[in-house]
Parts: C-alpha cells; sequence; structure tokens
C-alpha cells in the first residue's frame, strides 16, 4: 500500500487528475458535489435519470460528463460502469448518493415501496462499489463515499417511513463492512449522514413554517443546513486529506444527532 505524502496544507484537497462518479447528481447535495469535486480539479461523470438535468450541469463544466441511468435497474449500473471506465480510464473516487424518500406510516407501506427503497438507497450503492472497488483493487487506491443519512442513525418518526432508514442504516454499516475488508488493498469506504438539507426532495418540509418550527427545535444548531455545508466533508474524504480515514461516518447535521 502507498503511504501518501505529506504535502503543503493548500494542496491537500486538491484532486487534479483524479476521476470520480457521482449519482444522483441531477439535483440537490449530488449536483453540488458534482460541482465541488470538478472545482477541486477531477473530471467528473455524473448519472441520474434525468438526463436533461445532467447536461445542463456538463454545460457548466468542461470537466463533468453526463452518463444518464436508472439505478433501480442493475443492467443500468454495469453499464454505467463500463461506460465511465471507458471514458475516463477508470474511478478513483465513487459518491453514492443517488436515493429516493417516500414517506408514509409503516401500514401503508406495500412489500413492493420496501423494496424499492432498498433497491435504489442500499442494493444500488453495495453494487456500484463492487464494479468500481474491482479497478480500484487493482490500482490500489480509491476512496468511496456514501451518502447515508442521520435517518440511518435514528429513527425517522414523526416523518413516518421504515423503508429509508432501513436502507440507510444498512449502508452505515455496509461501509464498514467494505471499509475493513478493502483496508489493506488501498481503497477507503465512508459515509456521510447528512442531517436536515434544503434540497429538492426535502422541499415539502424543509421552508414550511411547520418543518422549520420542527427542524429548527432538534436541531442545536437550529436550522436546517446550506447544500455549500457538505462541501468540507466530501472534500476531506474524497481527497488524500483523509487518508488514515476509512470505516468513518461523519455527520453533518447541526447536532442532530449529538442530542
Amino acid at each position: 500500500m502507498t503511504i501518501p505524502h505529506p504535502v503543503p496544507p493548500a494542496q491537500l484537497f486538491d484532486l487534479t487528475g483524479k476521476r470520480a462518479l457521482v449519482t444522483g447528481a441531477s439535483s440537490g447535495l449530488g449536483r453540488r458535489m458534482a460541482m465541488v469535486l470538478a472545482e477541486a480539479g477531477a473530471t467528473v461523470a455524473v448519472t441520474a435519470r434525468r438526463a436533461e438535468r445532467l447536461q445542463e450541469l456538463a454545460d457548466e463544466s468542461s470537466s463533468i460528463v453526463p452518463v444518464p441511468a436508472d439505478l433501480a435497474v442493475a443492467s443500468d449500473r454495469e453499464a454505467l460502469v463500463a461506460t465511465v471506465e471507458e471514458r475516463l480510464g477508470g474511478i478513483d473516487i465513487l459518491v453514492n448518493n443517488a436515493g429516493i424518500a417516500d414517506p408514509k406510516p409503516i401500514e401503508q407501506e406495500t412489500i413492493d415501496d420496501f423494496m424499492h427503497m432498498i433497491e435504489v438507497n442500499l442494493v444500488s450503492a453495495w453494487h456500484l462499489s463492487k464494479l468500481a472497488g474491482v479497478g480500484m483493487v487493482e490500482r490500489r487506491h480509491g476512496s468511496i463515499v456514501n451518502i447515508a443519512s442521520i435517518i440511518g442513525l435514528v429513527a425517522a418518526t414523526p416523518v413516518k417511513q421504515t423503508g429509508y432508514p432501513a436502507a440507510k442504516g444498512g449502508l452505515v454499516t455496509l461501509t464498514k463492512e467494505m471499509a475493513v475488508q478493502w483496508a489493506r488493498k488501498g481503497v477507503r469506504v465512508n459515509a456521510i449522514c447528512p442531517g436536515w438539507f434544503e434540497t429538492e426532495m426535502t422541499h415539502d418540509l424543509v421552508g414550511t413554517e411547520k418543518g422549520d418550527d420542527f427542524i429548527g427545535s432538534n436541531t442545536p444548531l437550529q436550522r436546517a443546513g446550506q447544500v455549500h455545508e457538505m462541501d468540507g466533508a466530501l472534500l476531506l474524504l474524497a481527497s488524500d486529506a483523509g487518508s488514515f480515514m476509512t470505516g468513518s461516518v461523519v455527520m453533518v447535521d447541526g447536532g442532530w444527532t449529538a442530542r
């Protein structure tokens, strides 16, 4: 295993020459993360179902390469990794951000609802990590960042749901297992657990009077996060600045899980 040489602090987060894949990049946190990695010097493949959104993102940066895919479909995931590796020459950084949520009480959830939630939020992250991890292991270098959630650590209620927390809780433990399996092979695997952020997925709650009161009263920092407040954690885990971090679960939640 190659141990990174000390570099000047200003260069710690430099990703020049790195090749990244960010899933769920058509909006919200994924869109922001793709731009941040590109601005740090990486060439970034972005994927989601909404091809037009990905193209809009690519139009903003020559370092971004759109590759549409439906991550609920195994064959799409396989084609995605093959395409990205062919176009970029490999994958050094994988950000498993794609996710869906559909809050409802368990009495109203169907088994299809639950299985779809697990497929998109957990199975796709496992599958993409496995596919991209093969090349990372061969090169003995790589970083996988799984975007989990505080709802993978604590209960979601009063925002009632079961499939989402089950998947995100699984992703947290999956992160630790992959980290240990690949630690001696040069591949680091870490997770970020965001709290409540103002994104397309949370628009029914964040920004509403009732929602802001709920979030503010339960978050020590008394507000929801802004998408740029994920930048530091992402760059730490994706770059050599986090070279001695693997199996870590980083909360970016305004103190929600510290209560």
